[in-house]
């Protein structure tokens, strides 16, 4: 699986932010610290975001491998 990030420069920023304070889990889920399935890439976006879509936050979208 490939992936980039949005070209958002504030939205992007904003994300790596609550990502490094979040010790890598979603910062965009309430409650998501220390549960796997919410480590960035998280499991909803690994599994069933489709390609040219993005994830929760916006920060990635999945693009063609």
């Amino acid at each position: 699986m490939k992936v980039q990030t949005t070209d958002d420069k504030e939205l992007k920023q904003m994300i790596i932010t609550g990502l490094r304070e979040n010790g890598g889990y979603c910062p965009c889920i309430l409650n998501s610290k220390g549960k796997p399935e919410y480590k960035c890439w998280c499991k909803d976006f690994r599994e069933n975001v489709k390609v040219g879509a993005t994830c929760h936050c916006g920060l990635l979208i999945k693009i063609n491998t």
